[in-house]
């Protein structure tokens, strides 16, 4: 960041901090829709929350804002734009995207709202705890961050959980990026990402390990929705012992009174001469000849769960961006990985999963960007 942007930011910052830090009033609409926004008012705040504590701008040093709030999830208001023109991101916690980069025009403001899920560890169920409290980080272009608020998010939010390896996960380091961690930026207030994709998990160890599905199960509230991804590492597991492990799963979370999800894998960029993936290392069959995709989509189907068919989705994309063009979506030139998604990919990944959640209406429109 340029010095001229870095004094304007802590301008900005500091002109914030001067405001009364209050219970949050309802706000009218949005200055614009914006990008990703859905047709009305425009408007991301939502109903007011009443008495809640609010921590504001005064938790924010340059382009860093701690909140020092325990494990929970919560409610983040953000109001963006100055004189100039400007373009602003918004990321958080273990590299989650939470905000996509969302342009103002000079001497405009736009407010957005989106909730976050805070736990420890804070990223991978496995990995190292990571840092108290919620942390964000106003990134983008040219950012212009006016104005913060943090509140405890309301009884009715909705909770989404990932189960999944590591093309899911909150991955901690560039330049890996799992879905899990793109997918926030597309929703909005009222709905949580809490993601518990591991990486080199299997059903089998997902199942087996108390940090995982051990952990996931008792948090699962009546309505919340998992979705699930495992196939990458079930290398070595039997066809009977991948569907029993599935069906494992699935009555897991329907017996928390949740609504499982079954995702089939993203595609290895794995070309064949003729610029199809239409083999087996592509479209995740493993050393026994298990056919991960068709086992989940049978799992799906006998057992009346809805299912994204990832594979598919990943598939034409890859295919239509050929073999030089798909190599962006995957860490192929930083570490010649056909298998990891960069955050390009991931990102692209997630919009896919989005439309699915709205494809299907397994959220409702209004809280998807």
């Amino acid at each position: 960041m340029s010095r001229r942007a870095t004094i304007t930011l802590l301008a900005l910052l500091t002109v914030a901090s001067a405001l009364s830090v209050a219970p949050a009033e309802a706000r009218g609409h949005d200055s614009g829709p914006g990008p990703g926004a859905g047709s009305g008012s425009g408007s991301d705040l939502g109903p007011d929350l009443g008495p809640a504590p609010v921590r504001g701008p005064e938790d924010c040093t340059g382009t860093a804002c701690h909140f020092d709030v325990p494990p929970g999830t919560y409610d983040v208001r953000v109001r963006l734009g100055g004189e100039a023109a400007a373009s602003t991101a918004v990321s958080g916690e273990t590299r989650r995207t939470l905000l996509a980069e969302t342009p103002t025009e000079a001497g405009a403001s736009v407010t957005r709202s989106f909730t976050v899920n805070v736990r420890t560890p804070e990223g991978e169920p496995t990995g190292p705890d990571g840092t108290p409290g919620l942390d964000l980080v106003i990134g983008g272009s040219a950012p212009a961050p006016a104005d913060i608020r943090v509140t405890p998010a309301g009884r009715h939010t909705r909770q989404i959980f990932l189960v999944g390896d590591s093309t899911v996960c909150d991955q901690p380091g560039d330049p890996y990026s799992g879905w899990g961690q793109q997918l926030p930026q597309y929703l909005r207030k009222g709905v949580s990402v809490a993601n518990y994709a591991d990486s080199g998990e299997s059903t089998v160890s997902y199942l087996a390990d108390p940090r995982l599905f051990a952990t996931v199960r008792p948090l699962i509230r009546r309505g919340d929705l998992v979705l699930v991804q495992l196939a990458h590492n079930d290398k070595q597991t039997d066809e009977a012992t991948y569907r029993a492990n599935l069906e494992a799963l699935v009555a897991g979370v329907r017996d928390r009174g949740g609504r499982p999800v079954l995702v089939t894998p993203i595609v290895r960029r794995w070309f064949n001469t003729d610029g199809t993936l239409n083999n087996g290392t592509a479209l995740l069959v493993n050393g026994l000849g298990v056919d991960h995709p068709a086992v989940v989509r049978a799992v799906a189907a006998a057992h009346q769960v809805p299912l994204i068919n990832l594979t598919a989705r990943t598939k034409a994309l890859v295919e239509s961006l050929g073999v030089e063009g798909s190599k962006a979506l995957y860490l192929y030139d930083e570490k010649r990985d056909n298998t990891h998604t960069s955050t390009r990919g991931a990102t692209a990944y997630a919009q896919l999963v989005a439309d699915e959640l709205r494809g299907q209406s397994l959220l409702p429109a209004h809280l998807l960007r």
